[in-house]
C-alpha cells in the first residue's frame, strides 16, 4: 500500500475520533496526517513524511488548538433573549406577589411574581430575576 494512502486513512480515522471526543487535539492530528499525504503523494521518503507530520502536529497543537478552543469557550459566555436577563436587578414598579405584579428590568416592563410564594415585595425594591417563564419574571429581593 502507498504511504500517502496510508496517511490519508490515518487523518480520515483521526477526524473520526475527532467528532466523537470533541477536543480539538485530535483533528489537529488529522490535519497534520492529510498534509503528509500530500507530502507522501509527492515522493518525499518516509523518514522526512514523520518529521513533516511532527512539525505540523506540533504547530497546530501548540498554535491553533488553543485559538480555537478560546473561540468555543467564548461563545458558550454569550446569553442571548430571555436567557440573557437571568441574574439581572429589576426595580419593582407595582406590589409583587406570588399571584402577580410588575417590575421594570432594563428599562422594559415586565410581569413578574415571586420566587417564593409566601413574598409580598413592595413598590421601589430591587430584586433579582431568577427565572423567566412566558412572559413573566421570576423575582426574589436583594440582600
Amino acid at each position: 500500500m502507498d504511504p500517502w494512502l496510508i496517511w490519508l486513512i490515518t487523518a480520515a480515522l483521526l477526524a473520526v475520533a475527532e467528532i466523537f471526543t470533541l477536543t480539538a487535539a485530535l483533528g489537529m492530528l488529522s490535519a497534520a496526517a492529510l498534509v503528509t499525504a500530500g507530502v507522501a503523494a509527492l515522493g518525499l521518503p518516509l523518514p522526512f513524511q514523520f518529521i513533516v507530520f511532527a512539525v505540523v502536529a506540533t504547530v497546530t497543537v501548540l498554535f491553533l488548538r488553543p485559538v480555537a478552543l478560546r473561540h468555543v469557550f467564548q461563545l458558550q459566555g454569550a446569553r442571548f433573549g430571555i436567557d440573557a436577563l437571568i441574574g439581572k436587578g429589576a426595580l419593582v414598579v407595582s406590589e409583587v406577589t406570588g399571584l402577580g405584579g410588575r417590575v421594570r428590568i432594563d428599562g422594559e416592563e415586565w410581569t413578574a411574581r415571586a420566587y417564593d410564594e409566601t413574598l409580598v415585595i413592595p413598590p421601589g425594591t430591587i430584586v433579582d430575576v431568577l427565572e423567566i417563564r412566558g412572559a413573566t419574571a421570576f423575582v426574589y429581593p436583594r440582600g
